[in-house]
C-alpha cells in the first residue's frame, strides 16, 4: 500500500495544479491525502490516519469557519472517532461518529459506507456499552432509510 501511495503522490506531484479544485474529477493534494487517509484507517495505522484527518478538516473549512467539503470533514471524524475506539476512549469516538452522521449535507449511502469501520470497532470492542448500541442503531436506521 505504502509503495502505491507513493506513486501516486509523485504522480501528483508532477501535475500542474488544477485549475478547479471544485471539479469531483480532478485530484488536488488535500483530496489525495483524503485517499490516503481512508488507506491508514483501513490498515489501522491510527497515528498516520488521524493526523491526515485533521489536515483534511483543516483544508476543508475556509478562513471563516465555512466548511467547502462537508463530506471530507464527515468521513474525517468518522476515522478520528475509529482511532478514538481503537484508543479505548468510546465517548469520544461516538461523539466523532455522530458529528460525521449528523452534518447538514451528505451522502448518506457513501457515509454509511466508511461508518462501518467506526461500527466494527465499537461491536468488537464495546458491545455491551448502550452508548455504542445507540450509535449502531442510528447507523442502521440511516442505512434503512437513506
Amino acid at each position: 500500500m505504502d509503495t502505491a501511495l507513493e506513486r501516486g503522490r509523485v504522480l501528483l506531484e508532477s501535475l500542474p495544479y488544477p485549475e478547479n479544485i471544485n471539479n469531483h474529477f480532478v485530484v488536488d493534494p488535500l483530496k489525495f491525502d483524503f485517499y490516503v487517509m481512508d488507506c491508514y484507517r483501513k490498515v489501522g495505522e491510527d497515528r498516520l490516519a488521524s493526523a491526515l484527518a485533521d489536515e483534511v478538516i483543516h483544508g476543508a473549512v475556509d478562513f471563516n469557519g465555512a466548511e467547502r467539503a462537508p463530506m471530507r470533514i464527515a468521513e474525517a471524524k468518522v476515522t478520528l472517532g475509529v482511532a478514538a475506539a481503537r484508543a479505548g476512549d468510546l465517548e469520544g469516538a461516538i461523539l466523532l461518529g455522530r458529528q460525521a452522521l449528523n452534518g447538514e449535507r451528505k451522502s448518506l449511502p457513501s457515509l454509511a459506507m466508511v461508518s462501518q469501520d467506526l461500527a466494527g470497532v465499537l461491536a468488537d470492542r464495546f458491545s455491551n456499552a448502550p452508548e455504542a448500541a445507540s450509535y449502531l442503531d442510528q447507523l442502521q436506521e440511516i442505512k434503512r432509510n437513506p
